[in-house]
């Protein structure tokens, strides 16, 4: 009676490792991560919603592919896709952690840093904002997001979970067909510009905004040495899209003083 009592308590004990283990490896696919959640920890600080210093709730450093072990019952894991954007389009990131955007700021600041948001981590402690981000993942990229610290749109699929109604509220804004490149074109004989009219940045105060103003064109007229009109028109007509990228850089154009509204510099075609 004494050793069946022992033997069931050795089996039963056996069982519980062998379920504890299998419970604990997680076969993350090639093109997947985990999201791993703590389940047992000390409260996140403030309104936070990802853990960087252990406490309980979703984990800021995600499991790559492969076989990873996490302990069960302490932690759970929950499979996500990499965000894939496909060629011709582009992928718009909206960031459900970070800091609050500024009063009347409609998009959050961005530094080299963050990369193309594949480290909260470094996003949290470098000063990211919550909400739409400047830059946009271009045509092609693949790459392991955080699916609570940021939604993914493109036009054929969203990546990450929606956890907050204000992200929610932001996709509902969004035109799928915004997500597409721009490709400017000339059509049979007729060269094609595009006129780029920008929706967020400080007032110019001129009809067609250009970046640094018109200073450098009033001081030119003004100069007896340089004010020719050839060399006004020249400057006039100096495009300085090479400072933003073809308004593809959003910080960079901001940075350079770039305004709300209709821009001064068109887009040629390519």
């Amino acid at each position: 009676m004494e050793i069946g009592s022992i033997l069931i308590g050795v089996l039963v004990v056996i069982g519980l490792v062998v379920i504890i283990a299998l419970r604990s490896f997680h076969s993350i696919g090639p093109s997947e991560v985990g999201l791993v959640t703590k389940r047992i920890g000390r409260k996140i600080d403030g309104d936070q919603l990802i853990a960087c210093n252990g406490e309980a709730g979703y984990q800021a450093d995600l499991l790559m592919p492969g076989l990873r072990f996490k302990f069960w019952p302490v932690f759970k894991v929950k499979r996500y896709d990499w965000v894939q954007v496909p060629p011709d389009h582009i992928g718009l990131v909206i960031a459900q952690v970070g800091a609050p955007l500024p009063t009347g700021a409609k998009s959050a600041a961005y530094r080299a840093e963050f990369g193309n948001f594949s480290d909260v981590r470094t996003f949290l402690t470098q000063g990211g904002q919550r909400g739409v981000q400047r830059p946009v993942l271009p045509p092609g990229t693949t790459a392991p997001i955080h699916p609570i610290g940021f939604v993914v749109l493109t036009s054929a699929a969203t990546f990450g979970e929606v956890i907050s109604d204000s992200t929610d509220a932001a996709i509902a804004q969004v035109d799928p067909r915004v997500l597409t490149v721009v490709h400017i074109t000339p059509e049979g004989d007729r060269d094609v510009v595009g006129v780029v009219t920008t929706l967020e940045g400080p007032p110019s105060g001129d009809i067609a905004s250009r970046i640094g103003g018109f200073a450098d064109v009033t001081a030119m007229e003004q100069s007896p040495d340089a004010g020719t009109p050839a060399r006004v028109i020249q400057a006039v007509l100096r495009a300085k899209n090479d400072l933003h990228d073809n308004y593809q850089n959003y910080q960079a154009f901001l940075d350079s003083g770039g305004c709300i509204g209709l821009q001064h510099d068109p887009l040629l075609y390519g």
